[in-house]
């Protein structure tokens, strides 16, 4: 795999960048804190999306923006993709709101689907990818600092043996899981070989036979019972047939006595009708008379002669006509009335306008007439403090006349005095320890004179040479005392002229304090003149302003006054025009008035009629009904004839009897049916009961032969367990010497001196360094340095056996290294160098690492610059074509002048 351009917009520092990877080593160069690495996060934060940050999405997005996007090329086993990642600001979370894949016959969308294809072609995830390839910053050390456990844990899944163990707990769990169903197997067997021993001691045949010999015998006495009961039913539908003959001829003289009973009273009811209709009509007829009349009079109102619907229709065109003409002229009145309201009303609020923007300039004339008279008497207040300043400093200047130090000196004077008092000082103390030690001394050895030995080596005056000590002593202690007193005149004369120079310090510092005060007067005097220059001028023109703006408010008011009067016009026209269209709205009422009283004139005529034809329909319908009443009653007749009373009662007697025949019948088959039924159950359940034998046997039978296969498939699964087991300890041993070789190479190439002859890696993973005289060590032992050097060796060691393990079906991804050489001194990264180009000559196609060491730059076959505005706070990137010159450059402006 190799990363071929990546494309930032708001990512962390970067507002806009843009950069092309290559094969070979790419150094990033710039300062500490400068977005260095964030280039690299940029490329991991591409591949795994959020999985891939140490961080919240709100920190990569740049500071002040609601969105950023990460694109990022890279190209594998010959095909090239491209992912893009879009993140937005949604309320106060940012979210990613797009992610997408593209490559060759492929398209992915989802942040989910693309981490997921990523892991799956490159063969780790996001916490691989950092034990593998990126050596992030300050994780130099992740892997010595790793416990055994952890170590392993971490290259077992790089070098994919954790499938292995998977593959073997699998097949462990498999092994407990056909123990379990053999195990319930082996009892469902043995419950169901007792369950056929019980059934085949019961004698299921024989007890089959006695229940069949005794349903034969019920089923010939209740066959017997059914036909005696078959002929009873015929008695007995035959006599109810009879008797349910009588009930219907009897139901239906009922009936026709109900019938002709209602046809007589519904021609009554419709007679009754007919005669209220008779009424109505007479009622009708009188209403159309009354509105006839008042008809008369509404045709002279409306001014028309008729009142059928073309004389109405003509009348309201012409009113409509008229109306039309009246509305036209009303509604331009009216627009001449609005335009000449609103034209004063313009002009008034236009000379309101205008006087307040004459009083606000003359208030502001005044404003700045005022200012004038301020600033006049500041003039006056400032040059009298001038005055005033100029007094104070001649005498300031006075006090230096007779002074030893001039103005402006005065500090470098006190400096002086303070420099020899403290030269006084030390000597007074170093005067008075040595009288003070003269003096221990002679009264040291005036004791010993006393005592009768020598004040010089302490031995009996007799036994030593005389020596007059004291007398010494004495014209030391004089001479000392004499300097002594000199020191301290010398001191006191020091320190009046050190309080004459702190107090002319003080007026140095007045005198620079009064120049500040005359200059700050001065400015103030020029700002006061300025202001009044452009405040007098400002006040004339002002004023000037404000009467040309009483003018024009004049004129508009004028102006208002007349717009004022046209309106006043057009509204009495306005007036004059709705009374002629209220006139004609009651023209137009009368015609409404009238077109009504002439409907309903027709509605009621068009009852009456509706009235004649209801009482005829009515007359028609009682004629039909009477000839119908006379058929009921003929069919009456009829019926009330053929009812023959003895042929009746001989029915319910043939009835009564074959219903009780019926009623005994039925218990008596309703007993044996139940007792046939009894033995059919008892019948089912033995051929049940041979059934289950039955299937107890197959079932018996395909147990044994599952307990057989399972057996077997237990001791296939146990022997592939202990294959994962065995299998992953061996690729375990082969991998582990393998990395423990390269390990030693590796760390032998960057660290090749005489204390350290080899490193040892366990099948656990524990890690030892052995010195040359073979004394073991931890690599905590080892120094920060030492330390980093054997963690990259490690991981490059981890890089080489997964690209030569899996080197044609997987390509490695780039290797990364963040800020390697923070614990390493000038010496060790070199020796880095060199570890650099090793891996490219054993086929490391790209290495990227990130560094603000200028030593590195020689190893570079493409040097980025990355370089942060102190300003915006935003980092850019620059490609140097030239990586040895830049490397040139940075060892010239490294070395020290002479």
């Amino acid at each position: 795999m190799r990363f071929d351009h990546i494309t930032l917009e708001h990512f962390k520092p970067y507002a806009d960048a843009s950069l092309d990877l290559q094969d070979g080593v790419t150094i990033i160069h710039g300062l500490n804190g400068s977005g260095k690495s964030s280039l690299l996060e940029a490329c991991f934060f591409a591949l795994y999306g959020a999985r891939a940050l140490d961080e919240t999405l709100d920190d990569i997005v740049t500071t002040d923006e609601d969105d950023a996007t990460i694109e990022l090329t890279f190209s594998h086993a010959g095909s090239q993709y491209h992912i893009k990642r879009r993140l937005r600001r949604s309320g106060d979370r940012i979210q990613t709101a797009q992610c997408t894949l593209d490559g060759p016959d492929i398209e992915i969308d989802g942040a989910t689907d693309v981490r997921a294809f990523i892991t799956d072609i490159l063969r780790m995830d996001a916490e691989a990818f950092v034990n593998c390839a990126y050596v992030r910053q300050g994780e130099v050390n992740k892997l010595i600092n790793a416990t055994p456990t952890q170590r392993q844990a971490i290259i077992d899944d790089l070098l994919q043996l954790g499938r292995l163990e998977m593959y073997r707990e699998r097949a462990s769990d498999a092994r407990l899981g056909v123990e379990d169903i053999l195990s319930e197997q082996r009892g469902a067997q043995t419950e169901i070989k007792a369950q056929i021993e019980r059934k085949e001691d019961a004698n299921l045949h024989e007890k089959l036979n006695e229940y069949e010999a005794a349903r034969a015998d019920i089923d010939a006495e209740i066959e017997r019972y059914e036909e005696n009961k078959i002929r009873a039913q015929e008695t007995r539908d035959n006599a109810k047939e009879i008797l349910t003959s009588h009930e219907e001829t009897q139901e239906e003289l009922t009936e026709l006595e109900a019938e002709i009973d209602d046809l007589r009273m519904t021609i009554e009811e419709d007679e009754s009708t007919r005669a209220d209709f008779r009424e109505a009509i007479e009622t009708k007829t009188e209403q159309v008379e009354t509105l006839s009349s008042a008809r008369t009079d509404a045709l002279s109102s409306a001014e028309v002669t008729s009142a059928d619907a073309d004389t109405l229709a003509a009348r309201r065109s012409t009113l409509d006509d008229k109306e039309s003409s009246i509305r036209d002229s009303l509604q331009t009145a009216r627009q001449q009335q609005t335009m000449f309201e609103n034209q004063a009303e313009r002009l008034t609020e236009r000379v309101d306008e205008l006087e307040s923007r004459a009083d606000e300039l003359q208030e502001q004339a005044s404003e700045a007439e005022t200012a004038v008279t301020e600033a006049k008497e500041q003039i006056t207040t400032q040059q009298n403090a001038q005055a005033d300043i100029e007094e104070q400093m001649t005498s300031v200047r006075e006090q230096f006349n007779n002074s030893p130090a001039t103005l402006g000196k005065a500090t470098e004077y006190l400096e002086m005095l303070q420099e020899e008092h403290d030269d006084i000082r030390n000597d007074l103390a170093s005067t008075r320890a040595s009288l003070s030690t003269v003096q221990d001394r002679r009264n040291e050895a005036q004791t010993l004179q006393e005592a009768g030995k020598c004040p010089t080596c302490e031995q009996p005056i007799e036994e030593s040479p005389h020596v007059e000590a004291l007398d010494e002593y004495d014209v030391q202690i004089e001479t000392l005392t004499e300097r002594l007193s000199q020191l301290e005149t010398k001191q006191n004369k020091v320190n009046n002229k050190i309080e004459s120079a702190e107090s002319l310090v003080e007026s140095e510092r007045q005198f620079e304090t009064l120049k500040e005060r005359k200059s700050l007067a001065s400015e103030r005097i020029a700002d006061a003149r300025e202001t009044v220059n452009e405040q007098t001028e400002t006040a004339a023109s002002l004023r000037e302003n404000a009467g040309e703006l009483e003018t024009e408010a004049d004129e508009k008011r004028d102006a208002a006054a007349t717009q004022m009067s046209n309106a006043d016009s057009e509204a009495e026209k306005v007036a004059t025009l709705e009374s002629k269209l209220e006139t004609i709205n009651n023209a137009r009422d009368q015609l409404d008035n009238l077109a009504e009283i002439q409907s309903e004139i027709e509605n009621i005529r068009a009852e009456i009629e509706r009235l004649r034809e209801r009482r005829e329909e009515i007359a028609d319908r009682n004629d039909e009904r009477r000839e119908y009443l006379q058929a009921k009653r003929d069919r009456h007749a009829e019926l009330a004839a053929d009812v023959n009373e003895a042929r009746i009662e001989k029915a319910q007697n043939n009835h009564e009897e074959a219903v009780s025949y019926l009623e005994d019948v039925s218990e008596k088959l309703d007993e044996l049916r139940d007792k046939r039924d009894n033995i059919q159950s008892q019948i089912g359940s033995v051929r049940g009961e041979l059934e289950n034998l039955a299937e107890l046997r197959e079932k018996h039978t395909a147990i044994n032969d599952r307990v057989s296969a399972l057996e077997t498939l237990h001791e296939q699964v146990e022997t592939l367990s202990s294959t994962y087991r065995e299998l992953r300890a061996d690729l375990r041993k082969q991998n582990v010497e393998t990395l423990e070789r390269m390990l030693n190479e590796v760390f032998m190439l960057i660290y090749d001196n005489d204390a350290y002859s080899r490193i040892q890696l366990d099948d656990a993973y524990e890690l030892t360094i052995f010195q040359k005289d073979e004394t073991a060590l931890n690599p905590e032992q080892l120094s920060g340095g030492e330390r980093a050097l054997f963690n990259l060796s490690l991981r490059c060691a981890i890089y080489r056996l997964l690209a030569e393990g899996i080197d044609g079906t997987a390509p490695m991804p780039p290797l990364i290294l963040d800020e390697p050489t923070v614990f390493l001194d000038s010496g060790h990264v070199g020796r880095l160098v060199d570890l650099i180009k090793d891996m490219q000559r054993r086929g490391v196609a790209q290495i990227l690492i990130v560094s603000h060491d200028k030593e590195l730059i020689a190893a570079a076959d493409h040097l980025v610059t990355v370089k942060k505005d102190p300003t915006s706070n935003r980092s850019s990137i620059t490609r140097i074509d030239d990586p040895q010159r830049a490397a040139i450059s940075a060892a010239s402006s490294n070395k020290t002048p002479q």
